[in-house]
């Protein structure tokens, strides 16, 4: 099943995307448009029955450690980093307003 692109679908498509194309460039866009529709449906012949779908062809394993849960500083000596804070927070200067 070869599909043919004539030129007026090549003019349409030039037309979308805005771009002026001559007649000449239409004819000679329609002719490898068509050969590259054509090496797609070459494609379609190919067997591929016994072939497992490729969800990853690099075959890579996760190299990252796992994600553990580890005691870290408490809420006093991180806030003591912080150049301000208040209530138990890291007070920061205001970002939106109320206007």
């Amino acid at each position: 099943m070869t599909q043919k692109i004539d030129t007026d679908m090549v003019k349409h498509v030039a037309r979308l995307v805005r771009l002026g194309i001559s007649e000449e460039e239409a004819q000679k866009f329609s002719g490898q448009f068509s050969s590259i529709i054509g090496y797609f449906n070459m494609l379609n012949e190919v067997n591929t029955e016994m072939v497992p779908p490729a969800s990853d062809i690099t075959n890579n394993t996760n190299v990252l450690r796992e994600d553990v849960a580890k005691p870290s500083m408490s809420r006093e000596e991180f806030l003591k980093n912080a150049p301000q804070s208040e209530r138990g927070y890291v007070k920061v200067p205001t970002v939106l307003s109320d206007e």
